[in-house]
């Protein structure tokens, strides 16, 4: 994917010009806000042609549709798995993924063109795969409820997956969703250990804030699983951290916890090893060994980590859940897949 296919069609393309401007005039109006939540932030607003992406069969993911109306995420998460979908736009995957971000501004009128046409089926549409659609962002842009109203309007089955406490704002308009449709909500807490927090998601919300929504969402009606994700090799994998964790998510009310072991794919794996090596130097030879195969830990390592993360969540008397797809509000028949967009490449982040 190019710069180019986030823009508005225009008849025309940059593909194959030498030295062609990712930023076109016609096509994106970059901004800076001068207040503190914002400084040293560069937004892109682009007119993007399309918002609903499908997701190839062979993703193993489960859902088969996306939304994505950000890209680039001023969570800043140092492991995060999106960081490779920059680099598509010619954009930096570390820093420059943290500090340029897209905003795609007519995202929610897209999404009710796409609901309104008789080519869509009704199929689930899962939001917050790639980058978090309640990241700090959106308290300007407030995209969202747009979003939101137009899956309401339409009945149609949404999950959200976030580590943004914004999505109570939001409140109002789940609940009605959820009056009409199958609605998933999952928020990602993977640890519960402050100083951890503090230099390897240091835009997020802390996690007991992340937790804070877990509990709001509940006493509101709408269940809410934890994406217990990523547990960190040597990090915050110790069976005293594992428990502190899950009886944290517990005593929020989350509805299930799904442990989800850190992986380093490209683009993000070079960020990582950047900020291990400056902040834990005396694990980097330990990480080269255990990810030495490729962008997963050993799948022993994996099924111990998921064993007892699941057995704390027996004993505080929660269950898991499937990665990804979040517990949802309703059920329903599920929908029939349908050709009606192309298949095309799509970047999904759990984490």
């Amino acid at each position: 994917m190019r710069w180019d296919n986030l823009a508005a069609d225009t008849g025309e393309s940059d593909h194959g010009r030498a030295g062609a401007a990712l930023f076109g005039a016609d096509a994106v109006t970059t901004r800076t806000f001068d207040t503190p939540e914002f400084r040293g932030i560069t937004f892109h607003e682009v007119r993007a042609r399309s918002i609903v992406n499908w997701v190839p069969g062979a993703s193993r993911m489960p859902f088969e549709w996306t939304a994505n109306p950000y890209r680039g995420c001023t969570h800043a998460c140092v492991y995060c798995f999106a960081r490779k979908s920059h680099g598509y736009l010619d954009l930096d995957t570390g820093l420059g993924f943290d500090t340029q971000i897209v905003v795609k501004v007519n995202a929610p009128d897209l999404l009710r063109r796409q609901l309104a046409s008789r080519r869509w089926k009704g199929e689930h549409i899962a939001m917050g795969t790639n980058v978090d659609c309640y990241q700090r962002a959106e308290g300007r842009y407030r995209l969202m409820p747009g979003i939101l109203t137009a899956l309401r309007d339409h009945a149609n089955p949404f999950s959200i997956l976030t580590k943004g406490t914004l999505i109570l704002r939001d409140l109002d308009l789940l609940t009605q969703a959820a009056e009409v449709t199958d609605v998933g909500i999952s928020v990602s807490v993977g640890f519960t250990d402050t100083e951890l927090w503090r230099t390897v998601e240091p835009g997020t919300p802390p996690p007991q804030r992340r937790l804070d929504v877990v509990r709001a969402l509940g006493e509101h009606g709408i269940g809410c699983g934890v994406l217990m994700a990523p547990v960190i090799p040597f990090l915050s994998d110790r069976p005293a951290q594992l428990r502190a964790t899950v009886r944290a998510i517990a005593a929020a009310g989350a509805t299930s916890v799904t442990p989800l072991v850190l992986h380093l794919r490209p683009g993000a794996r070079e960020w990582f090893m950047a900020w291990l090596g400056q902040h834990h130097p005396h694990l980097v030879r330990r990480y080269e060994r255990l990810y030495a195969e490729g962008a997963y830990a050993p799948k022993g390592y994996q099924r111990r980590i998921t064993r007892q993360v699941h057995d704390l969540a027996r004993e505080y008397g929660i269950g898991p859940t499937h990665a990804g797809m979040p517990p949802r509000v309703r059920s329903s028949e599920p929908a029939t897949p349908t050709p009606s967009a192309p298949p095309g490449p799509v970047q999904l982040s759990l984490i």
